[in-house]
């Protein structure tokens, strides 16, 4: 925790001096709710029973992570938990802290107690960017009681964390808010900063609706709108005139964390589960917030083959022709190939039994590692002694030998099972009868 001259090694964010800020705060500072009531959203926390709300109404708190988007009151509830009863609370940097700046904060946190008998909260913003050493050194103070420990992050804590850490710590999901949720803290926010602007009917509706969940994200956004207001003269912000701004904004979804993962799960699962409509939605979304291009194509390349499969083998290929447009063309031009393959994905059959058979395979390269080639699959170029004949299956009708070719102690093993579905529908029928001609008996591929 590096330190400045005239730094107080007592302050605290709740009572930082007005010098230090010579310049206003933002809307979301300014609105930020200092009582419990005024919290708008996380019910399932905070409501009266919700985990965090009984912690409120006891007057009691632990050692806990807050996990979830940003904008959703994470460092809003942990404020108003930490400073009730009179707890000192002290702010850590994720980034800047040192173990040696733990050890100081905890040793005066003991004083605090063993003088005062006044509890310590320590909280860490974005907790996930502490690195190993950092969070091995809170392990034995969170785990004494020594502190409170008040972690907030947007990253999966599950993820990002040391297990170790997490075991001493309660962790809570926080959920993007709801539009009408957002549009609540915005009408409380006009009200209380509108400076004589009128507002237009549905403008704040719009904002809470391209927020996405995000309330600092959207309170930003009102504040910028009504500056550019203001300094154009107008005296009412109309719903149209916003729409204008707004169309310009670029979206945003950060290339890293859950957001980000997120997004492309939702692009791959709409594929999966045959929604055209989701899955270029999803699609327009990841590349519109910035994301590499090359890197959605290389998932959809990924399930082509993983959720499509066989039951529509030209699936692969036009996901790689559209791969092949991108690097061609690249964008705008090449969001056409890529809604193209995305589209017949979509709506392709789909089959994952050559998955299915993967996982067949690795579980049987785990029992036999090491199994010899049968002698008449073996080359004989350089194995003059082998007298077992290989017999040329183009030689026999159908041009079809039902032997298997399959080492002896996995001969039996059926790893492929064709599904029912589009072109590997057609084929199974041929699967059923080489199955039968080469075990002398019928082989069921659901079984």
């Amino acid at each position: 925790m590096a330190k400045k001259r005239g730094d107080n090694p007592q302050r605290t964010w709740f009572d930082a001096p007005a010098a230090e800020t010579p310049a206003p705060p933002p809307l979301a500072a300014r609105v930020r709710p200092q009582r419990w009531d005024e919290i708008v959203g996380q019910a399932h926390l905070i409501g009266p029973n919700g985990p965090l709300g009984r912690w409120m109404a006891q007057g009691s708190l632990h050692s806990a992570v807050f996990f979830g988007p940003p904008g959703t009151g994470k460092t809003t509830v942990a404020m108003l938990l930490a400073r009730q009863g009179g707890r000192h609370v002290q702010m850590l940097s994720a980034v800047e802290a040192s173990a040696a700046d733990i050890k100081e904060v905890a040793a005066q946190a003991a004083a605090r107690w063993n003088l005062y008998q006044r509890q310590t909260v320590v909280f860490i913003d974005e907790i996930h960017r502490l690195n190993r050493a950092q969070q091995d050194v809170l392990l034995p103070y969170v785990e004494e009681g020594r502190f409170i420990l008040l972690g907030a992050t947007a990253e999966n804590p599950w993820a990002t964390l040391n297990p170790a850490l997490l075991s001493r710590c309660q962790v809570f999901e926080f959920r993007p808010l709801s539009e009408a949720e957002i549009a609540t803290i915005l009408a409380r926010a006009w009200e209380k900063s509108q400076e004589g602007l009128e507002l237009g009917p549905g403008v704040l509706g719009l904002l809470a609706q391209q927020a996405g969940g995000d309330a600092r994200r959207a309170l930003a956004l009102l504040e910028s709108l009504r500056e550019e207001a203001m300094a154009e003269g107008r005296v009412r912000l109309e719903l149209d005139w916003v729409r204008q701004r707004e169309a310009s904004r670029p979206h945003y979804h950060g290339r890293d964390g859950d957001r980000h993962f997120d997004l492309i799960s939702a692009l791959i699962k709409s594929i999966r589960g045959s929604d055209p409509d989701a899955a270029l939605y999803w699609m327009g979304r990841l590349l519109a917030g910035g994301e590499d291009p090359r890197y959605v194509m290389r998932r959809v390349l990924v399930h082509a083959a993983e959720d499509v499969g066989l039951a529509d083998p030209h699936a692969l290929l036009v996901a790689e022709a559209a791969y092949f447009a991108l690097e061609k063309v690249g964008l705008p031009e090449a969001r056409i190939p890529m809604a193209e393959a995305v589209l017949y994905l979509a709506l392709a059959p789909k089959s994952n039994s050559v998955v299915e058979a993967l996982a067949r395979l690795d579980a049987a390269l785990e029992r036999y590692p090491q199994l010899d080639v049968p002698n008449f699959l073996k080359d004989r170029h350089y194995r003059p002694d082998l007298t077992e004949p290989y017999r040329y299956p183009h030689d026999f009708p159908g041009h079809f030998l039902p032997v298997s070719y399959m080492p002896e102690p996995l001969r039996g093993e059926i790893l492929y099972r064709p599904s029912d579905q589009g072109e590997e529908g057609r084929w199974r029928a041929r699967w059923q009868r080489w199955m039968a001609e080469r075990y002398g008996e019928q082989i069921d591929p659901e079984s």
